[in-house]
């Protein structure tokens, strides 16, 4: 039977009076012209809409949900971005879109008068329907009710035509039902038995990307659609002991040279490290991390060669974070998916920027100790590990719109755990997607390069003559759905991901 069909709503606990009731802490909902539905519970679950097409549209939502938090809305779970064409009024700018999903004390109209007060306070006016506007801001649903009144509509009637609507909508769910106030929300669907069938009616996945509607990240000042193509990122160590070239980059003007000629190989980005993260490194200072970073990054963002291209930090400091980000550095790449410093969330939540959580257990001195390579299924225990760590990043305030995921290839893993890693990216996207969809939507980073397992594989071990291996590995996590790879030798895996992207290309078509 389908999950769906139990759940009816004789057991959501309503209680019906043909006479109103008001009460403290109790909210009047009409769901027919004769019967009013009494809320008892002091906190209800509910699904908000994001729109914007005037001004920042990103700064916009940033400051709505701000707002929103102020006015009594906790927010735990947001929906990707979508950048989409105007529908009803055609002759106006490009809407971003999104939805949140949250708790509130609010009644539904003491709600409705919330929403409306930021669309007010954000500049909004009465003008045409469906006409330009800051923020739009509408209630999708509260609780497990059905409300109708002269002022409110939940669920929209309108909602089920909307594809914009419903990406973001499903985003906000997993394909395992959570909870029976999620079963209702799907009950709700007019036209099918839940919204994962009402989805596929429309279009589906083959609706992003097409017609006017794009999945997309805010990226320095861009809003990046990872599907076009490949994203390349290339290794700067500006270690003295890194495993595979370090030493080499130490000095302002090596590194300089180094990123120039990344660049112009065919670099998308670059990321910044000046900690090791090889098995059984030590850990320096923030202060030391700093004085190798600083230098580098203020001289790297004055060069011609890096406008237009994206650059990122990696360390698990929040601090060195921080100051990256101050000097030009778009991305905080973190190996330890905020394990390692407990302000990191929150710190990257106040820098706006986007987040790579890396999935890694203990810290680089104690990654490859036995009880860490301890797995029952390495993609489903990594799968549950880091949709955990991005759950907490997004409580601390990350919306899942800035986060891309790394599944950790070579930390606190053994040659077959990698080997199956790279092959069963699906497996993890999908584990993920049991929980979240907007989690299982991020971009997929991989970094294979020159790494231990593949000098096992292939009997080199010295890490600079991996090359061949690690583009064989980075073709392997391309085909099977990897959205950045990052490598040490730019050029050899440029020539790839040009031919990985070709053949993906194809095969959609």
């Amino acid at each position: 039977m389908n999950v769906f069909r139990r759940f009816l709503p004789t057991k959501f606990g309503f209680k019906t009076s043909k006479k109103s009731c008001y009460a403290p802490g109790i909210c009047s909902i009409h769901s027919s012209p004769d019967c009013v539905v009494e809320v008892h519970s002091p906190e209800q679950e509910v699904i908000i809409a994001l729109g914007s097409n005037v001004g920042n549209r990103l700064n916009n939502f940033d400051e709505a949900l701000h707002l929103m938090k102020q006015s009594g809305i906790q927010i735990t779970r947001h929906a990707c971005l979508y950048e989409t064409a105007p529908a009803y009024v055609t002759d106006q700018p490009q809407f971003l879109n999104s939805a949140v999903r949250g708790v509130t004390k609010l009644g539904p109209h003491e709600l409705l008068r919330a929403l409306k007060k930021i669309e007010k306070d954000m500049g909004r006016t009465n003008g045409i329907r469906y006409g330009p506007r800051p923020i739009d801001l509408d209630i999708l649903f509260y609780g497990k009710f059905k409300i109708h009144s002269e002022i409110l509509d939940v669920p929209h009637e309108r909602i089920w035509e909307r594809p914009f609507v419903v990406a973001p909508l499903i985003d906000l769910l997993g394909s395992d039902i959570d909870n029976d106030t999620v079963a209702s929300w799907h009950s709700f669907s007019k036209h099918s038995s839940d919204f994962f069938e009402l989805w596929e009616k429309l279009g589906g996945e083959s609706l992003v990307g097409r017609n006017g509607m794009k999945r997309v990240l805010p990226v320095g000042n861009h809003l990046q659609d990872w599907s076009l193509k490949t994203s390349l990122m290339g290794i700067l160590n500006l270690t003295p002991d890194s495993f595979s070239d370090g030493g080499k980059y130490i000095s302002v003007e090596a590194a300089v040279s180094q990123v120039r000629l990344m660049l112009s190989e065919g670099a998308d980005m670059i990321d910044f490290g000046a900690q090791s993260t090889r098995p059984n490194a030590s850990k320096i200072s923030v202060e030391e991390e700093l004085d190798r970073l600083i230098p580098v990054i203020e001289a790297v963002t004055k060069i011609p060669e890096a406008e237009g291209k994206l650059l990122s930090v990696d360390t698990f400091y929040s601090e060195v974070a921080s100051e990256a980000v101050k000097k030009g550095v778009h991305l905080v790449n973190d190996v330890s998916g905020g394990r390692l410093d407990s302000s990191m969330y929150s710190v990257v939540a106040a820098l706006r920027v986007p987040y790579i959580a890396m999935h890694m257990r203990g810290d680089p001195s104690s990654m490859q100790n036995p009880e860490n390579l301890q797995y029952n299924d390495v993609c489903k225990d990594v799968a549950f590990e880091l949709y955990e760590r991005l759950k907490e990043a997004e409580l601390a305030g990350i919306p899942a719109w800035r986060l891309i995921i790394d599944p950790g290839i070579g930390f606190s893993k053994n040659t077959e755990h990698n080997l199956d890693i790279l092959t069963g990216l699906t497996t993890i996207r999908a584990e993920i997607a049991r929980r979240s969809l907007a989690f299982s939507h991020a971009p997929l980073l991989i970094g294979p390069s020159r790494k231990r397992f593949l000098g096992d594989v292939c009997a080199r071990p010295a890490a600079d003559k991996r090359d061949p291996a690690t583009v064989a590995a980075v073709t392997t996590g391309v085909l099977n759905g990897a959205n950045v790879v990052r490598v040490h030798n730019v050029q050899y895996n440029a020539d790839a991901l040009r031919l990985c992207d070709a053949l993906l290309e194809r095969k959609l078509r």
